[in-house]
């Protein structure tokens, strides 16, 4: 079994910051990328960023390019998103997800097979 933990949400105000972490244990599996999605109420699952596993290149949505990092540690076998200037927009329940293969696109969550709970992340403004 492969579980994916995400921790790191709470609240904090417009401006501020925030640092997701996201641990990966279970079995071996297959990764070619891991991604970070959101989700706002009444609103769909939207993706925020990925990392490609081997090399580190990284993929962002354009709302939060300039303001989010994400970044991975191959020996801890973790993936992190930091968030700086935080925008009540960005209030969502923030996702990690694990994509295996190197085909399809990186902004679907319908490439990812692996999910973690879930953590949130409120801005107040």
């Amino acid at each position: 079994q492969v579980q994916l933990v995400e921790s790191g949400g709470g609240l904090v105000q417009a401006g501020g910051s925030l640092r997701l972490s996201c641990a990966a244990s279970g079995r071996t599996f297959r990764r070619y990328a891991m991604g970070w999605f959101r989700q706002a109420p009444g609103k769909e699952r939207e993706f925020v960023a990925a990392i490609r596993w081997s090399s580190g290149s990284t993929y962002y949505a354009d709302s939060v390019k300039g303001r989010f990092t994400i970044s991975r540690d191959i020996a801890k076998n973790m993936v992190y998103l930091q968030m700086n200037s935080l925008k009540p927009e960005d209030t969502a329940v923030y996702y990690c997800a694990n994509k295996p293969l190197w085909t399809g696109v990186y902004y679907s969550p319908g490439e990812y097979d692996y999910w973690g709970q879930g953590t949130q992340v409120t801005v107040s403004s």
